[in-house]
C-alpha cells in the first residue's frame, strides 16, 4: 500500500456525509515534557500534515506559558486546530472537544491534508477514537454545591466516590476535581455509577482510524526534563500571565486556573508561598501527572511506543508500517 493511501484513508466528505468512517489518522502521544510538540512539528512537514490538539488546558485562550502551547511562530509554521477555542470561565468537556476535533479533521482531510493528533489528555483521544459514553446533562447547581464541599474541605469529593463508586475511585487522582465532580454528579443524578455507564458504552464506536505513536523516556531523564521546563515557565512570565489572566476577570476559582502550574504560581501570587516553592510544587505535580499519563497510555492497546529521541523520519516509518 502506498503511504498516501495509507494515511489518507476516506476522505471527509463534510456534515453528514460519514466521510471520517475509517479515515486514517496519526496520533503523537505521551506525558507532559517528553517532547512532542517539537516532533509533532518536524513529522508534520515530512507528512504535510496539520496538528489537531489533544490536550485539555490548551483549548483556553490566555493560558500560553503554562500550558506549553505552541508558540506562534510554531503555529506560523504548520496549521494547528482546537487550540484557543473559549475562554477559561467558559465550560468545555469531552463532547465538545470531539465535535470540534471531528470538524478539524473533516476539513482537514477536505483540503487532502493528513491528520496528526498531538497531545497527553489520554481521555480526549479516547472519546475521539471511540465516541462519547451517554450520560445525564451538567446540573450546574449540583456541582456548585460538590464544588463547595471539596473547597471546604479538600478530598471529601474522592472520598466520598469511593463510597458511590469504588472502581472509578480507584481510577481517578483525588485532585481531579473534573472527573471527581462529574462521576459524582452521575451517580447522584442516576443512581448509577459512572464506571457502570462507560463498562456499557466501552467507547468502541470506532469512528476513526488512527495510528497511535507514544512517545517516551528513561523516567530520571523525563523527570531532569520536567524540572527544567518549570523553571523555563517561569523565566518566560508565567507569573505575569497568571497575573495577567486574573486580571482579565478570570479568578483562581475557576478550574482551568486550578490546573498545574496556574495553582501554585496562584498561590505564590496570593502570597502563601514563595517563589522557588512554588516552583518545586509545580515540578512535583507535573511529574505525579506524567506518570499518571504514561499509565494511562501504557494501557491503550495497539499503541507503538518509541522513544522520544527517536527522528521524524523514524515516526513516520512507524505510523506508515
Amino acid at each position: 500500500m502506498s503511504q498516501r493511501s495509507d494515511f489518507e484513508g476516506v476522505r471527509a466528505r463534510g456534515p453528514g456525509g460519514g466521510g471520517l468512517e475509517g479515515a486514517r489518522i496519526i496520533a503523537l502521544v505521551g506525558p507532559t515534557g517528553v517532547g512532542k510538540t517539537e516532533l509533532a512539528l518536524e513529522v508534520a512537514e515530512r507528512l504535510g500534515a496539520e496538528i489537531v490538539n489533544a490536550d485539555s488546558r490548551q483549548v483556553y485562550r490566555y493560558l500560553d506559558i503554562g500550558s506549553a502551547k505552541p508558540t506562534a511562530a510554531q503555529r506560523a509554521t504548520v496549521p494547528h486546530h482546537v487550540l484557543d477555542v473559549v475562554d477559561p470561565d467558559e465550560p468545555f468537556d469531552c463532547a465538545r472537544y470531539r465535535r470540534l476535533a471531528l470538524d478539524a479533521i473533516a476539513a482537514i482531510q477536505a483540503r487532502g491534508r493528513r491528520v496528526l493528533l498531538v497531545g497527553g489528555t489520554g481521555l480526549y483521544l479516547k472519546v475521539l477514537t471511540g465516541g462519547l459514553c451517554a450520560a445525564p446533562p451538567r446540573d450546574a447547581s449540583l456541582r456548585a454545591r460538590l464544588n463547595a464541599e471539596e473547597d471546604a474541605a479538600p478530598g471529601c469529593l474522592h472520598r466520598r466516590l469511593q463510597e458511590l463508586d469504588p472502581p472509578a475511585a480507584a481510577r481517578l487522582h483525588p485532585h481531579d476535581r473534573t472527573r471527581l465532580v462529574r462521576a459524582v454528579e452521575v451517580a447522584l443524578l442516576t443512581g448509577r455509577r459512572i464506571s457502570d455507564w462507560q463498562a456499557s458504552h466501552r467507547f468502541a464506536e470506532h469512528a476513526l482510524s488512527v495510528t497511535m505513536i507514544g512517545l517516551t523516556l528513561e523516567r530520571a531523564v523525563l523527570y531532569e526534563r520536567i524540572d527544567r521546563r518549570c523553571k523555563a515557565m517561569i523565566d518566560a512570565g508565567l507569573v505575569d500571565e497568571v497575573r495577567s489572566v486574573w486580571q482579565r476577570g478570570f479568578g483562581p476559582h475557576l478550574a482551568p486556573l486550578r490546573s498545574i502550574g496556574y495553582r501554585e504560581i496562584g498561590g505564590h501570587l496570593r502570597g502563601e508561598t514563595d517563589l522557588q516553592t512554588a516552583v518545586e510544587q509545580m515540578a512535583r505535580a507535573t511529574r505525579h501527572l506524567a506518570k499518571r499519563q504514561l499509565t494511562w497510555f501504557r494501557a491503550v492497546p495497539d499503541l507503538h511506543w518509541c522513544g522520544a529521541r527517536s527522528s521524524a523520519d523514524e515516526i513516520v516509518a512507524i505510523a506508515a508500517s
